[in-house]
């Protein structure tokens, strides 16, 4: 029985590391230099608030994101309006959890600094757990392989 529990381990573990792993890393490359310009030449240069630049970035970088993953890293041949919608309440979900909680935690760790440099510093913590969340979102719901 532990042979078993060790297989399931290992395929669980392929199904989350593989190309397919790569090829979202290299698609969030392009997607975080895009939207990291959009989010912080609206904060710092057009002094847009937290939350518009931030939501700038996920609704521009997510567009993007959505044609580059489904046809690139997915290779998602399905054609429907629910995969569109799965993929937009997955952003949505992941946006206002990260960007939710980086805001509060970063003001808590950086108590009594200047509120510009607390803002810049959360978006960038708010990114870092966006590109987790959405990665298993995008992998396990919206682009999962129907059996």
């Amino acid at each position: 029985m532990p042979i078993n529990k060790k297989n399931e381990k290992s395929e669980t573990s392929i199904r989350l590391f593989d190309k397919t792993t790569l090829k979202f890393i290299l698609v969030g490359i392009i997607n975080t230099l895009f939207g990291t310009g959009v989010m912080f030449l609206a904060y710092n240069v057009f002094s847009a608030s937290y939350w518009l630049s931030s939501a700038l970035n996920y609704i521009l970088g997510s567009i993007l994101s959505y044609f580059l993953n489904k046809y690139f890293t997915f290779q998602s041949k399905e054609k429907s309006w629910s995969q569109v919608v799965k993929f937009i309440l997955n952003i949505t979900v992941c946006y206002f959890l990260a960007y939710g909680l980086a805001k509060p935690l970063v003001m808590r760790i950086l108590s009594g600094q200047e509120i510009k440099l607390v803002e810049n510093v959360a978006m960038v913590v708010g990114m870092v757990l966006f590109v987790g969340l959405n990665y298993l979102g995008q992998r396990f719901l919206v682009f999962s392989e129907k059996k």
